[in-house]
């Protein structure tokens, strides 16, 4: 996305893009995000259609030349300014060996490999909180060192949460920021709000988003019969939405940050499919408290005055393809849509995600919030010592069938080979009937019985009150 502003604006490359949390941030912060590499189709596809002037490499980074990188995104040698990404990296069980040359991740080493070819003025390194902590540290110490080794300094590693810039979730990652010797060294972005539950407030910082503030404007999804069988309906019924919802409808002056304008439809509630809750579901979801956790499901449910817990991606095809567990609403008894979760991670409204919500859940729990990364991209734009532009112009976002393809679709769409899709035999996992969950909360509720009720009753009372009751929900699910 850099052809239509003299080629002022500074260059990024995003690598292990997903849908492009981070391309958006950057975006907004000024980049020209020229170039994403992501291996999975489905991301692809996605990341095509909300950046259609971004080159999508359906590859993955091992062996990707730098070559490659600038012949897809047309920059030729010209300079480029950051590259940015979140490698996998998995490996942390091998005493006595360097923990980088443990294979799984191998991706890491990619990552300091291209920073490199590429000649990046400045890099940033995403990833699990987790690296600073206990044995992980050796991980983090030897990465810095091969940074080193390529010529790079690199600032202390600090762990940064989002309900600090703006967004309302509780989502902690380790930053890693670098640049090539002879460049200033990029330093962390300091907080711009406190977190909305937080009892120790930074002074002099305004409070940040509530979840009612995300979602309290967003008509409820299941007023519309068109959202069970799709993603998208023409919608009335908006409400006032808070400063922050009001942002992510493009309604403010400075909704689009440094990024580009899309044309977009303001009328149209996206990325809402419908999940068809069983009343024993809903049941539930209503009996847990704001705050707390659904004891069957393990759902968090919202509270409308404090954060959502962290977003989870759940797992890909190739590890049992299990949905990440989405939180439950704090006004109506059901888990939030996508669009919802899209609110909840500071993505704008116009932003679309995969039309299924396997899909699109585990786009945004992958992802990195749009606000976080805004604010770490005006961190690089400080230390390169250049001024945000914005740009001018409206674009059109991709082809919408890139939102419906399934992953076979996807792989020839990009002329690639589609990824396995076979569950993890070792896991032996399986959703559940909804008898059997039932069946393990009432275990629940007479195993958890008060005292005086314990006392009253034998094991094998208690044993033979719970077999009576599965039995009861098992002859109803088979007439069902």
């Amino acid at each position: 996305m850099i052809l239509n502003e003299g080629n002022l604006r500074p260059i990024a490359i995003d690598l292990f893009a997903g849908a492009g949390g981070l391309s958006l941030g950057f975006e907004q912060a000024g980049f020209d995000v020229a170039a994403a590499v992501e291996i999975d189709p489905i991301h692809c596809a996605i990341h095509k259609f909300n950046f259609p002037d971004t080159a999508v490499i359906p590859k993955s980074v091992v062996g990707l030349s730098a070559s490659e990188i600038r012949e897809a995104a047309g920059i030729g040698n010209r300079q480029v300014d950051c590259v940015f990404g979140g490698p996998p990296c998995q490996g942390f069980s091998m005493i006595g060996q360097r923990v980088l040359d443990d294979p799984r991740n191998s991706l890491v080493l990619e990552f300091v490999r291209i920073v490199a070819e590429l000649g990046a003025r400045t890099f940033v390194f995403e990833n699990v909180k987790g690296l600073t902590v206990g044995r992980h540290k050796a991980f983090l110490e030897e990465l810095i060192a091969a940074f080193g080794a390529k010529g790079y300094d690199v600032s202390p590693a600090k762990v940064l949460d989002a309900s600090n810039y703006g967004v309302p979730q509780k989502r902690q990652r380790l930053i890693l920021l670098g640049s090539k010797k002879g460049t200033q060294l990029p330093t962390h972005p300091l907080a711009s709000t406190n977190a909305a539950d937080t009892k120790k407030p930074i002074p002099n910082l305004p409070f940040g988003p509530t979840c009612s503030d995300a979602l309290g404007d967003l008509p409820d999804a299941e007023r519309f019969f068109g959202l069970l069988d799709s993603d998208n309906v023409k919608a009335t019924g908006f409400g006032k939405p808070s400063p922050y919802a009001a942002e992510l409808r493009c309604q403010t002056n400075d909704a689009w940050h440094f990024g580009y304008v899309r044309d977009w439809k303001s009328g149209v509630l996206t990325s809402s499919a419908r999940t068809d809750h069983t009343e024993i579901s809903r049941g539930r979801f209503a009996k847990t408290p704001p705050g707390a956790v659904e004891p069957v499901s393990r759902f968090f449910k919202l509270a409308p005055n404090g954060l959502s817990n962290t977003l989870r991606a759940g797992t890909d095809a190739a590890r049992g393809a299990f949905t990440s567990p989405r939180p439950i609403h704090y006004a109506y008894n059901r888990c939030v849509t996508v669009r919802e979760m899209a609110r909840l991670h500071g993505f704008p409204d116009w932003f679309r995600l995969h039309a299924t919500k396997w899909h699109g859940a585990r786009q945004i729990g992958n992802s990195v919030p749009p606000p976080l990364a805004r604010a770490i991209g005006f961190s690089i734009m400080e230390a390169l010592n250049i001024a945000p532009i914005r740009p001018k112009g409206t674009i059109k976002l991709g082809d919408p069938n890139l939102l419906y393809m399934e992953m076979s679709q996807a792989a020839a769409h990009f002329s690639v080979a589609k990824p396995s899709s076979k569950r993890d035999r070792k896991s032996g996992a399986r959703k559940r009937k909804q008898h059997e969950i039932e069946g393990a909360r009432v275990s629940m509720e007479i195993v958890e019985a008060p005292p005086s009720c314990r006392s009253l009753k034998s094991g094998a009372q208690k044993r033979k009150q719970v077999n009576i009751e599965r039995e009861r929900l098992t002859r109803k699910a088979s007439y069902a």
